[in-house]
């Protein structure tokens, strides 16, 4: 079977148990702050599982894109080495809210396996809870005695709770859990030892392939459980794992899944796969990132320097590393892989293949800069070894070399063995764990328990359309230690507060009893709950409230919603169907707009733009909302929509005019609301991927004023001119003629400087010395010593300067010296580095030191005179 039919087989199987087929959430995740990326198939059942909404269905099935790049077997530097690891991997689940439990999971599991997959018993053993003492649970019988009945009890295995109890997180809900395994091993293998003796052992050919989760107990902030209302059951199959069984190999990366890009990378480097282990890691590393990388691409995340960006940065740079390294790859070549992928995995996952182009253009994009770093890494790693006067490099600037430049650390070892020479790694470490806590520090938070006010109070979601003044209650509170903060989390029986989401940030306004007012400073939406933000905790002993928003902010908020509905339909019209949404902000101050489109707007298209949105606006549009409309009714409509959102079965249709929109935000009630919207500022974000930045209403009118006291205060300092513009010139052409003169007067001055300073050179027996403190700028300094270069053969040139208590030396040294008496510019810079701290580098002919130390000048400069080799 091909790995599509296996995935089809799967899906149709639960589909005829009377599970719905559900599609697969982003691999991005926008609401949920504990997470970065889905992570398993649950996540976007979270909220039902924790009790805070209802599935339409009792019984859902799907195959959810997941990424993992930390926990138990999924350390990132990991992935490639085994055969069986992934970041990127598709999780095959099965769902029950409420609805069956363990019987009938264990018999459909087996069932789908060994009748419809056809997979021999024999190879198969399975795990149950063995209980735990601390938790005061038993062993979990139940799974026990229901396995018994379709497998032999010695191929069923005590599991521990590491093993077989699965927990959402450090609190929620959690159960006992049934693991499947099956040994792949030959008929000899399995003579030598028992499969059973291997099963979690890490053992590459016996291997874990479902997981079956009975969601029973919810554990409380104080490590108690408590027995949830309703039993779940939560299954996940890695579907990479399960192809390998099927077709009958002993690698995923041997699956019909890898093996198109692999036979891509053979043809790509002219080497081949299976013939050297460490270009197999390689080839592995690379087919599993682009798979990554391009799905989070295709769901709005783009590489960055933080948060889940940075992730997918790191990914992708360990492909173009082990490209550079082993497959002597040092052009961009990944992105070229992106169609083949589109090919295989655009059919099921349409947003991979609509969005191809878009995703090459970024990966090729970041090929490019990181091969750039890698060859400005070298050349200071280069500098790094010869300037060490012991076998052992200091792991503190292997650090900076890494955490600065971003020069893989493996990659150092690779070089610095092949010099044999050796890096001092307990310091690297050092300052590794130094950066890791400070990390850890800096991302740990507290969630305290919920305390339920009222029990039997509902909480409702926020509604559009309704007085932004309510009555409300409390239903429920929890506190929050974030960094030695504490704030609250606040959920009303209703809400007027409308919670983030859409690219729109949460309202803020207050609530107040008749004896209090407290501030609400954010608002969001978490696990189906719209939770409002405070760093008081109301007195709750009456609990009745007013929930007052902060209209002005909400009616700024809603004019730039309406204003990005209103710049994505132009841009669509004025740049070509190709522009698509990349993402958005929108506060009560500004609104940003990321879309697709692979050049920098023009002066006159940004005029364009904004020009289209005004007359927009001059026709003042009614809002046209529609709710709870069928979500292919709206698609077949021509809503547009974002492939890195999820939607629900029923959504919600913005339209003014020709502009039609998904969106659960809230906008202006007519176009003419807005008043006018003036575009700020046009930037890229990332290789393809443009940003707008633009402001409305009152914000405009303040614009104006400010861009109007500018003119005054500028006609006032030029005297009212009769013609503005022709002064404005004047003065620019000036400008330009004062600085031809003080070029000329550098010049001379340097000039004169040469004629003095060639009376101060010492002259040795083997070189020519000059070494001074000079009152010139850095650009004359080094105008000097290449001057001096040019003339004299065997010239060695130290001149520091001091400007805005910032010092700069420079060295030159002849290239005639370089072989002679072996000097290097570099090594004379370290010198100054290691003694007096600051910034140094540069190549053997010329290099620079910058400190802040301008005190001190005089004393480096007779420093280095002391301490240079001149023989």
């Amino acid at each position: 079977m091909s790995s599509q039919e296996i995935r089809k087989s799967f899906l149709n199987f639960f589909n005829s148990k009377n599970h719905h087929i559900v599609s697969s959430s982003p691999i991005i995740v926008k609401d949920d702050p504990s997470l970065m990326f889905t992570n398993a198939g649950m996540n976007q059942f979270k909220n039902i599982f924790l009790g805070n909404s209802k599935s339409k269905t009792n019984r859902l099935v799907n195959s959810q894109k997941c990424l993992r790049v930390s926990g138990k077997h999924n350390d990132l530097e990991e992935v490639g080495v085994d055969t069986y690891h992934h970041t990127m991997f598709e999780m095959l689940g099965n769902w029950s809210f409420g609805d069956y439990f363990k019987e009938s999971a264990i018999s459909y599991a087996w069932e789908f396996l060994t009748e419809i997959l056809k997979i021999n018993k024999e190879n198969l053993y399975v795990t149950v809870f063995e209980g735990d003492r601390k938790d005061g649970l038993e062993k979990d019988y139940d799974s026990l005695n229901i396995w018994k009945k379709y497998i032999d009890e010695s191929r069923i295995l005590n599991g521990t709770k590491k093993d077989n109890f699965w927990e959402m997180g450090e609190h929620g809900p959690c159960g006992p859990c049934s693991e499947i395994h099956i040994d792949l091993r030959d008929e000899l293998e399995k003579q030598k030892i028992r499969g059973s003796l291997l099963v979690n052992k890490d053992h590459p050919l016996v291997i874990e392939i479902w997981n079956l989760v009975f969601i029973e107990f919810n554990r409380k902030a104080n490590g108690n459980l408590e027995l949830l209302p309703e039993k779940h059951v939560d299954t996940g199959m890695g579907f990479e794992r399960l192809c390998m069984v099927v077709q009958n190999v002993k690698s995923n990366y041997d699956t019909d899944i890898f093996l198109k890009l692999i036979t891509s990378i053979e043809k790509i480097s002219g080497l081949k796969y299976k013939k050297n282990s460490q270009i197999d890691i390689a080839f592995r590393v690379i087919a599993d990132h682009v798979r990554a990388v391009s799905f989070s691409i295709a769901d709005g995340q783009l590489p960055s320097n933080n948060g889940a960006g940075y992730v997918i940065r790191r990914i992708l740079r360990r492909a173009i590393r082990y490209g550079y390294s082993f497959l002597d790859l040092n052009k961009p070549f990944i992105f070229l892989l992106v169609d083949e992928l589109s090919k295989q995995m655009g059919e099921f996952y349409p947003e991979i293949y609509n969005q191809k182009d878009l995703i090459k253009k970024i990966i090729e994009d970041e090929e490019k800069a990181f091969l750039k770093t890698l060859k400005k890494g070298l050349v200071l790693l280069d500098s790094l070894i010869n300037s060490s006067k012991k076998n052992t490099i200091s792991g503190e600037k292997v650090f900076k070399l890494y955490d600065t430049y971003g020069f893989p650390i493996d990659l150092t070892k690779l070089i610095v063995k092949e010099k044999n020479m050796t890096i001092d790694l307990e310091e690297f470490e050092k300052f590794m764990q130094i950066q890791k806590s400070k990390s850890k520090d800096s991302a740990e938070i507290k969630l305290n328990d919920w305390v339920e006010i009222e029990k039997n109070l509902i909480a409702e979601d926020f509604k559009h359309n309704q007085p932004l003044q309510q009555k409300i209650k409390i239903n429920r509170y929890r506190s929050i230690v974030d960094n030695n903060s504490e704030y609250y989390q606040l959920v009303f029986n209703k809400t007027p507060f409308y919670p983030q989401g859409g690219g729109q940030l949460g309202d803020t306004g207050i609530i107040k009893s008749n004896t209090e007012s407290v501030d609400i400073f954010d608002t969001k939406k978490e696990s189906n709950l719209v939770m409002h933000f405070t760093k008081k905790l109301p007195d709750l002993q009456s609990n009745e409230f007013q929930a007052i928003v902060n209209s002005e902010a909400r009616k700024s908020s809603s004019l730039n919603h309406t204003a990005t509905h209103l710049l994505h339909y132009a841009l669509k019209i004025i740049l070509g169907s190709h522009v698509k949404q990349k993402g958005s902000m929108v506060n009560p101050n500004y609104l940003r707009f990321d879309f697709s489109h692979t050049s920098k707007l023009s002066n006159d298209e940004l005029s364009e733009v904004e020009t289209f949105v005004n007359k927009l606006i001059d026709k003042s549009i009614d809002l046209n909302e529609q709710n709870d409309v069928p979500y292919k009714d709206a698609i077949d409509s021509g809503a547009c929509s974002l492939f890195s959102e999820k939607y629900g079965d029923r959504v919600r249709i913005i339209t003014f005019g020709d502009s039609k929109e998904l969106c659960g935000g809230t906008h202006a009630n007519n176009t003419s609301d807005l008043w006018y919207f003036k575009i700020i500022s046009e930037s890229s974000v990332a290789s393809g991927i443009r940003r707008i930045e633009a402001i409305t209403g009152d914000k405009v009118k303040r614009y104006f004023k400010s861009q109007e006291k500018v003119l005054y205060d500028l006609n006032k300092k030029l005297k009212y001119p009769k013609d503005f513009n022709s002064s404005i010139d004047l003065m620019i052409s000036e400008n330009l003629r004062l600085n031809q003169e003080i070029k000329k007067l550098k010049k001379y001055q340097i000039q004169n400087y040469i004629i003095t300073l060639n009376n101060e050179i010492e002259q040795r027996e083997k070189l020519s010395l000059l070494i001074k403190n000079l009152d010139l700028d850095p650009s004359s300094l080094k105008n000097i010593l290449f001057e001096f270069g040019k003339k004299n053969n065997s010239f060695l040139g130290i001149l520091g300067t001091s400007i805005n208590g910032k010092t700069t030396i420079m060295c030159y040294v002849s290239k005639d010296l370089l072989p002679k008496l072996n000097l290097d510019a570099s090594k004379i810079i370290d010198i100054i580095t290691n003694k007096y701290g600051g910034n140094g580098g540069g190549q053997k002919f010329f290099a620079v030191h910058g400190g802040n130390k301008p005190k001190q000048l005089d004393n480096i400069l007779s420093y280095v005179k002391k301490h240079i080799d001149y023989e």
